[in-house]
């Protein structure tokens, strides 16, 4: 696997790819690894975690230069990325005996009924660039503290990363084979899944990927997670506080260059208010730093690698052919690396790439609607269901138009995003199951009903 930086378009690290071999021998150390790791005291499980965090913080600029040196991510989002990996890790360690603990049922006199929440297996996960060291930890703080043990499928462009968080559950004292990494492309992913001591998957990615990964695990009716992108609606109210709105619409669409699965994506605002917010977007947009990733100061770096760059120039371009208006931004910037100018299109088609498929880069639509009721069904007009913002100034309504959203989760007066606390996953063609908080600790366990008379 070659590493290129997106940021100077040169070669910086060449890693040798696991073969089938590999695979084999990974597959049956994991297996290995359960029998003795699903027995330990989930007390010891969490005090490993909590290692994991120091790890992650002891560290935390080195894993950060290499996430800006593979895909591109500032370096500063790149420590805040770091970091919150130590916060979910954190999380569970003080949280996952609680997410755990038996639930007891009504029984007959003299008997007992619980249901224990035991680990499966071995975890596939198959993961992708955008937030390369957050992703992982999502998946591995709930479900390695569960009792599973994970293998990581990361995205071809990281091998860096996946190998630096082998090692951070290394160093934080896990005993060996609970977390491995293996560095192989795609068409492997197969054999993994299918293979009997796999016994669940998680996957971000593609839609389809996803249906590729939930296809073969069905066929071995095995459990899934998958959350594969949105294109979130970014809603403005006619009583929204613009400055707000349009100080944060401009970072949740911006933020890691775009490339995020839950940025706002679609800004639906309302007539009354429409000028004003797209001239206040618009100032808040055109102010954010295209330029080096290494450097502090800089908000949005490269697109993660050229080809991607390309294709979301080729859906901005067919968008602006078939109507589109470009405010700002539309063609990538004349350096050197795969920098795309933050961009916002106005009178947007319906029907056109902007309008029905997700845009994985710094590209913000905006569509007036003339009322409340207009603006729902816009943010509805769409095959995704990951994620969406509502702004108003009055909290009840606010409520009352996320609870009209179909979205996995809906944030009022706030961007969207994912926190340990609280559980994240979204509907419709954004995938199932959910991650993070009890939910998410609870999505790969057998819920075993015990019945003692």
């Amino acid at each position: 696997m070659n590493v290129v930086n997106p940021a100077t378009g040169t070669e910086v690290e060449t890693y040798d790819e696991h073969d089938e071999d590999d695979v084999e021998a990974a597959l049956e150390c994991s297996a290995r690894a359960f029998e003795d790791w699903r027995t330990r005291p989930i007390r010891e499980r969490e005090r490993l975690l909590s290692n994991a965090a120091d790890v992650l913080r002891g560290n935390k600029r080195e894993y950060a230069e290499t996430m800006t040196r593979e895909m591109g991510k500032p370096i500063s989002q790149a420590i805040g990325e770091v970091e919150k990996c130590a916060w979910v890790c954190d999380h569970y360690a003080e949280h996952a005996s609680a997410y755990l603990e038996a639930d007891h049922h009504p029984s007959p006199p003299g008997s007992t009924v619980k249901t224990e929440h035991e680990p499966l297996g071995p975890v596939l996960a198959v993961m992708p660039w955008n937030f390369p060291f957050w992703q992982v930890f999502r998946f591995a703080a709930p479900y390695l503290t569960a009792g599973n043990v994970g293998i990581l499928k990361h995205a071809s462009n990281v091998p860096g990363c996946a190998l630096a968080i082998e090692e951070v559950f290394e160093e934080a004292g896990y005993p060996e084979d609970v977390f491995q990494s293996l560095l192989i492309p795609s068409d492997l992913v197969d054999e993994l899944l299918t293979d009997d001591r796999v016994r669940a998957a998680t996957l971000t990615g593609s839609g389809p990927a996803g249906r590729a990964v939930a296809a073969s695990a069905g066929d071995q009716i095995k459990k899934t997670v998958l959350e594969l992108g949105g294109s979130d609606p970014f809603v403005v109210l006619d009583d929204a506080d613009l400055a707000a709105a349009a100080e944060t619409g401009a970072w949740a669409r911006n933020l890691n260059g775009g490339q995020s699965c839950i940025a706002a994506k679609r800004f639906v605002v309302h007539t009354d208010v429409y000028d004003a917010f797209l001239d206040a977007l618009t100032e808040e947009i055109e102010s954010l730093v295209v330029g080096d990733p290494t450097d502090e100061a800089t908000d949005i770096g490269p697109q993660a690698r050229p080809d991607l760059m390309e294709t979301l120039h080729e859906q901005v371009s067919a968008s602006v052919d078939a109507g589109a208006t470009v405010v700002t931004g539309g063609e990538p910037l004349d350096r050197e690396g795969a920098f795309y100018p933050p961009t916002i299109l106005t009178d947007v088609p319906k029907g056109c790439p902007v309008d029905t498929e997700e845009t994985f880069g710094p590209v913000a639509t905006v569509y007036e609607v003339a009322d409340e009721e207009a603006a729902i069904d816009e943010a509805n007009d769409t095959r995704f269901g990951l994620g969406a913002s509502v702004w108003t100034e009055d909290r009840d309504r606010g409520e009352r138009v996320a609870r009209r959203i179909d979205a996995g989760c809906v944030y009022v007066n706030q961007l969207t995003k994912s926190d340990p606390r609280v559980p994240f996953g979204g509907v419709k063609d954004s995938g199932y199951g959910r991650e993070l908080s009890e939910a998410g600790i609870k999505e790969f366990v057998n819920r075993k009903t015990v019945w003692v008379e």
